[in-house]
């Protein structure tokens, strides 16, 4: 037995299902996870010794690449120093300056300590400003594990198979609203039923937690006329995309400008963090200037807010540029992969996130990711785990590049994934007489 899964059996005696997060657990893609001890650049090591080339990035968190010195010495500068106070520090304004001048919908933010933590809060702050309790959320989109939006909610629930969550009541789940993804008449028919109790649209404007899906041409738009028109607050979750596929994240790309906007992972450098920020007189609605309660004790923690900088301060427009052309260099050949091996699929691919949906030529939705042939993703997963390279367990997840993949690491999996496809096939084609 190797130490992971030896490793992997000791944990699962005093962690539920061995895990602190469901999609660690390979259930998906079948198998037993590999335990990882470090991690440096582009490659994981596990505890066994064996190193992996990593798409996973922390769940793209790791944009900068593992253990980058810039991050690491900002870290250990800062740790020295103390590791939490409780009281305000001058990173934490630092933080939020940067913030502020890459996202300029974002007027005031507050930062929490996680993704959940942020859009939970956003959601209050929009009940708050309209005096209404409902919420439209998208089949497929991820917002946290908060019990009002675990509701048809993309990636950890459908790699399970669990529809929504064992736990949420009725109540606290009926004031959340489903639309589909990339279809504003089905937003529109919401507002015609209940327009007056809509407090918020709330969505990923690059869906990330379905695979990646991009929005329509005039999708995003539409939802922020939809919001005008009937007074709704209109939120970009964009704990995923956040300085992840733009320098300011996906609404920069598309020029819809939210009311409020939730962020994490990239302004953590890889450490727990959440924000979320939008138009003043939104924001001084929260305590200690306004009403809406809401406080952490780790919020604004020096060491992570140290990491986020570090991490920001490597993200110029050069990075940028070359975590595009790395991106669209390993789409292209995984595209080019599919099409030599007679493997019908398709790479969908926004900035430096991209997923490759195997059976279909095209996801525009949730109701399209459940129909890709998610058996081929497994074993197409674990022929290239089994070669040193380790993607996302799980088909509705998207892949991530960092900086630290070099143009020969992509050529090495475009390759890697070629012998894969072909073993693929040659499994799937008939034995002749």
């Amino acid at each position: 037995m190797s130490r992971s899964a030896a490793e992997f059996r000791r944990a699962k005696l005093v962690l539920p299902g061995g895990v602190n997060s469901p999609v660690r657990a390979f259930k998906a893609v079948g198998g037993s996870p590999r335990v990882i001890q470090r991690a440096s650049g582009c490659t994981l090591f596990d505890v066994d010794g064996r190193a992996y080339t990593d798409y996973i990035g922390s769940w793209g968190a790791m944009i900068v690449g593992h253990a980058h010195p810039v991050v690491v010495e900002a870290v250990t500068r800062t740790a020295r120093d103390g590791l939490s106070f409780g009281t305000s520090t001058a990173l934490e304004t630092d933080l939020a300056e940067e913030v502020i001048r890459r996202m300029p919908s974002i007027e005031r933010v507050r930062l929490v300590n996680s993704g959940t933590e942020a859009v939970m809060s956003a959601l209050r702050v929009a009940r708050a400003a309209t005096g209404r309790s409902k919420v439209i959320k998208f089949a497929g989109c991820y917002h946290g594990h908060s019990d009002g939006l675990l509701v048809r909610a993309g990636s950890g629930p459908a790699t399970l198979g669990l529809p929504d969550s064992p736990g949420v009541t009725r109540a606290v789940a009926g004031d959340t609203l489903i639309a589909d993804f990339n279809d504003s008449d089905s937003v529109r028919e919401h507002f015609k039923i209940c327009g007056d109790d809509i407090a918020a649209i709330l969505v990923e404007p690059v869906a990330g937690n379905m695979g990646v899906v991009p929005p329509s041409s005039v999708f995003l738009q539409e939802l922020r006329k939809l919001a005008d028109t009937y007074g709704a607050i209109l939120i970009f979750d964009e704990v995923m995309t956040g300085f992840r596929v733009a320098r300011g994240g996906a609404q920069s790309l598309s020029g819809v400008r939210p009311d409020l906007t939730t962020i994490g992972k990239v302004i953590g450098g890889g450490l727990p963090v959440g924000a979320y920020g939008g138009r003043k007189a939104l924001m001084e609605l929260v305590a200690p200037l306004g009403p809406v309660y809401q406080a952490g004790t780790f919020s604004g923690n020096p060491v992570t807010m140290a990491a986020g900088l570090a991490t920001l301060s490597l993200l110029d427009q050069n990075a940028y540029a070359r975590l595009e052309a790395a991106s669209a260099r390993l789409a292209h050949g995984l595209s080019e992969a599919l099409s030599s091996n007679d493997q019908p699929g398709v790479v969908q691919r926004v900035g430096s996130m991209l997923t490759l949906f195997f059976g279909t030529d095209r996801v525009d939705n949730m109701k399209h990711a459940t129909q890709a042939a998610h058996d081929t993703f497994a074993r197409f997963f674990n022929g290239l785990l089994d070669r040193g390279y380790h993607l996302p367990p799980s088909g509705y997840e998207p892949w991530f590049v960092s900086l630290a993949h070099t143009d020969s690491v992509i050529d090495q999996t475009i390759s890697t994934a070629n012998v894969v496809l072909r073993e693929l096939e040659a499994a799937a084609s008939p034995i002749g007489c």
